[in-house]
């Protein structure tokens, strides 16, 4: 059952996606993901490969991309497909770094706040100790793995607003991804979409609109404006 509409301007919580929101990690190693899928068969540009993926788990993302591949090649994907694909992001290189502004801006927040994100719990917890963000959500950080379904499904954020003690009407999400901008607002909670990550290309935001988000931040000086004119910072 789905929880009452939200005040759209009034948050005792807010619950931050990760890759693409806390961290411009969405980004990284995309050219490389893009060329090893065209080498396989599977020629999407980085747009789509955004919009076809983002904000999935693991398990969900292993299933649409071995259907794609069922109907480029008509069969499944070797195991060793998979570990080509995560081992070829990895040669990117690209350091782990909060996203602009998100460290200053979050310390300042006067809400509770926790993270819930699609990525494996250790890979998790490793984006956000790197890039110094861990001690302002923990132990208020929270996996996909420890629900059943993932984004966007509404498991995760009603799971973090259980955690938190806070209604889920009462919690604002902030999210990159259309499948994350849909698990927040299932959960019965006002979504904000984010479109600062490198990511983002052209129509990111409206795609977000679209999907349901209330208003779209471009980066964490907007985000905090909003909040601000909303008497919520």
């Amino acid at each position: 059952m789905q929880a009452a509409a939200p005040n759209h301007t009034d948050f005792d919580a807010i619950i931050f996606d990760c890759d693409g929101v806390l961290v411009d990690s969405e980004i990284a190693g995309l050219d490389e993901s893009a060329a090893y899928l065209e080498r396989h068969g599977l020629a999407w540009t980085k747009a789509e490969l955004i919009e076809r993926f983002s904000g999935l788990r693991d398990d969900q993302f292993f299933a649409l991309l071995t259907d794609a591949y069922r109907e480029v090649h008509g069969t499944n994907p070797t195991e060793e497909f998979f570990t080509g694909l995560y081992d070829q992001r990895r040669l990117s290189g690209m350091p782990l770094e909060a996203m602009l502004g998100a460290l200053d801006v979050i310390k300042g927040l006067k809400q509770r706040l926790a993270v819930a994100s699609s990525s494996r719990t250790d890979r998790l917890e490793t984006k956000l100790k790197t890039t110094g963000l861990w001690p302002l959500f923990a132990p208020h950080v929270y996996s996909a793995d420890l629900v059943d379904h993932g984004k966007p499904a509404p498991d995760i954020y009603l799971y973090a607003a259980e955690k938190l003690g806070i209604n889920p009407a009462r919690c604002l999400v902030v999210e990159d991804s259309v499948n994350g901008v849909q698990s927040g607002l299932r959960a019965g909670m006002t979504v904000w979409g984010f479109t600062g990550g490198g990511h983002c290309f052209d129509g990111h935001g409206e795609r977000l609109l679209a999907a349901g988000a209330d208003w779209v931040a471009a980066d964490f000086r907007a985000f905090k404006a909003r909040l601000q004119s909303a008497g919520q910072a």
